[in-house]
């Protein structure tokens, strides 16, 4: 009986210290130091980028050789999980493609063909939300829009 209650104790303890180390190693998805192009690919260059308030940063990234926009929201610190999206619309083709969740590090990558078009793009962290429209169309001059809800 005795070495039952030894064994117990011991199990006992292995389970807590296994249960500590999981609840302080950090989430995944929680990627210090997370870049556009560690989310988008490599073949990925930064063309725009907007801040979203002090919370992160929502990138506009360009593949010439395929003609692909990207964007991804990537957070300045992670953490816990919250509300966050990433999104993409080239106007001139009606087409476009979001991601919105809760996440602890970014959301996104999302795509959209754009070569030669003008394209729409934004993301929220919480409840700072920012979009660009008519982005990187040569001459014209974009908008930028940033909103606390």
């Amino acid at each position: 009986m005795r070495f039952i209650r030894s064994v117990l104790s011991v199990s006992a303890v292995a389970a807590l210290a296994a249960g500590s180390t999981a609840v302080l190693a950090s989430p995944a998805s929680a990627a210090a130091n997370t870049t556009p192009q560690k989310v988008c690919g490599s073949g990925y260059k930064t063309v725009n980028s907007a801040p979203v308030g002090s919370l992160g940063t929502v990138y506009l990234t360009y593949n010439a050789s395929t003609g692909l926009n990207c964007v991804a929201t990537i957070r300045s610190t992670p953490g816990a999980r919250v509300d966050m999206s990433a999104w993409a619309y080239v106007p001139d083709t009606d087409k476009g493609a979001s991601d919105t969740g809760t996440y602890t590090s970014y959301a996104g990558p999302v795509s959209v063909y754009g070569k030669a078009h003008c394209v729409d793009w934004g993301g929220n962290i919480k409840n700072v939300y920012v979009s660009v429209y008519g982005s990187n169309c040569a001459a014209l001059k974009e908008h930028r829009v940033t909103s606390v809800r």
